[in-house]
């Protein structure tokens, strides 16, 4: 099928308003071509071939990807339709006319004809070529498959006519390949809490130097944070974050409800915690009945110690916290004993719970 490689270009003036400079050139092209090429009917429209090797030859002042751009131009204003991947790729270039079997025209009023806007038929699939495009982004051919029914699903109920519903579905699936990106890329980052964790030492700064939180008082709430969401089992990116929160709200409870008496005294005998410390514990979700059973053994021995604090409440709080742990620890000992089936567990080994609890109640 030989092609007249000096045979001048026409183009009409009116179609060059109409679709563009670019365009017009290269859609009076193919329709010139059509003339010499063996048309297939499929879907309702002519399909035509042309060796992509032969059409640059026309057109030695475009390389092939601007031949490339303005095809997919002429597809997104609905003029064209291609059956192929973009030129270049393949070699031969397949295209139709998106007028059914009439033959194309030049002049505007029959090219609006043409081209009118479209509304969405359920039997509607993407172009070859268009998929063929996704692909090029890295977008797999299952997810474009899955995202048809609902673009038809949507597009059908809402009854609003397109030019081009390629170039809608096009850019509907690269937004979501986007967003679906931006979520996977969220989940790798994700990990569940472990006995290890430990917060940064960016979140420790924020909370010792810019909200003033005592430090001790932070390296307390690390063994009941990870217990709580060790429990939940939940695949978090931001435990950081969350335990800042979580530190914040308790000493702010803290702050606001335990009394700080100026003079030191002594433990009385019926001493008893304040009903705001229980609320303080309740946000470390520890539960009360824990902390009434460490009452006695508490006010015991500071009754023997004679030592004198502002706050024994400050005291039994920290206390408290320290038993709630190292209970966590001996459970998870247990655990592991009995996962060793035999196997010996040394009566040495520390967690991060230890090393965090290590400061005597009593000190």
């Amino acid at each position: 099928m030989p092609l007249l490689t000096e045979r001048p270009l026409l183009l009409s003036p009116q179609l060059a308003v109409t679709l563009g400079l670019e365009e017009a050139l290269l859609y009076q092209l193919l329709a010139d071509c059509r003339g010499l090429c063996a048309g297939t009917v499929r879907g309702g429209l002519t399909w035509y071939s042309i060796d992509c090797q032969q059409l640059q030859d026309l057109l030695p002042f475009w390389p092939s990807h601007d031949i490339r751009r303005i095809s997919h131009s002429l597809r997104d204003k609905g003029v064209l339709s291609i059956g192929s991947l973009p030129f270049g790729i393949d070699s031969e270039f397949h295209f139709a006319f998106n007028e059914g079997n009439r033959q194309p025209v030049t002049h505007t009023p029959k090219l609006a004809e043409r081209t009118p806007t479209r509304l969405l038929t359920a039997d509607w699939v993407p172009a070859p070529d268009v998929v063929a495009q996704l692909g090029q982004y890295g977008i797999p051919q299952d997810f474009v498959e899955q995202q048809i029914a609902e673009f038809i699903t949507y597009w059908t109920e809402r009854r609003e006519p397109r030019h081009s519903w390629n170039a809608k579905f096009l850019k509907q699936v690269l937004r979501l390949w986007r967003e679906e990106e931006a979520r996977s890329a969220q989940r790798d980052r994700e990990t569940a809490m472990h006995r290890h964790w430990q917060p940064s030492p960016d979140a420790v700064r924020i909370l010792a130097e810019q909200a003033g939180i005592n430090r001790n008082f932070i390296e307390d709430a690390v063994p009941e944070f990870i217990l709580y969401w060790s429990d939940r089992g939940e695949r978090r990116s931001t435990w950081n974050s969350d335990f800042v929160r979580h530190v914040k709200r308790q000493w702010a409870r803290f702050t606001a409800s335990l009394e700080h008496d100026s003079d030191p005294r002594p433990l009385d005998s019926g001493w008893q915690p304040s009903n705001d410390l229980y609320e303080v514990l309740s946000l470390a979700n520890i539960p009360r009945e824990f902390a009434i059973r460490e009452l006695p053994a508490f006010v015991l021995f500071w009754r023997e110690n004679g030592h004198a604090t502002n706050s024994w409440n400050t005291k039994f709080l920290q206390h408290v916290k320290r038993q709630w742990a190292r209970q966590a620890t001996e459970d998870e000992r247990d655990h592991e004993r009995r996962q060793a089936s035999g196997s010996t567990v040394s009566t040495r080994h520390r967690s991060l719970v230890d090393d965090l609890t290590d400061r005597s109640w009593a000190g």
